[in-house]
């Protein structure tokens, strides 16, 4: 597979055992792609050139300068790959998808048709960025 080619997710301030389940998760409907556990700006700096899509934690865990997901979600530029807030909580991800996000999905559904429609949407919009 070439590198235009490869599908990489990026996990934006998720804890280690929510990484670990959606990584499973994403890789279970997307068994190719590339899965990065992010937890930090720098490392998502260095890695935005090459992501397909940022899987954002409502509460940022780990070295970001800020500890909302929406208003992270919120600072991106238009050249950012699609954003989805993962949340078990419909107002906060309608304020998401108000803020620039593309619809998401909570951690209870990780593993639903409903999830895979939403990654399969997301990537889909994120294929004619680059």
């Amino acid at each position: 597979m070439s590198e235009q080619n490869q599908i990489t997710v990026a996990l934006v301030g998720h804890c280690g055992p929510d990484s670990f389940a959606l990584q499973s998760a994403v890789r279970g409907f997307i068994p190719k792609a590339e899965v990065l556990r992010i937890n930090d700006q720098g490392s998502l700096d260095e890695a935005m050139g090459r992501l397909s899509l940022l899987l954002v934690n409502r509460v940022l865990d780990g070295g970001f300068s800020q500890e909302s997901g929406i208003e992270y979600i919120r600072g991106l530029g238009d050249d950012s790959p699609p954003a989805m807030l993962i949340t078990n909580f419909a107002e906060h991800m309608d304020e998401a998808i108000e803020a620039g996000a593309v619809p998401g999905f909570g951690k209870q559904n990780m593993r639903s048709p409903e999830a895979e429609t939403a990654l399969s949407n997301a990537l889909a919009m994120g294929a004619g960025n680059g």
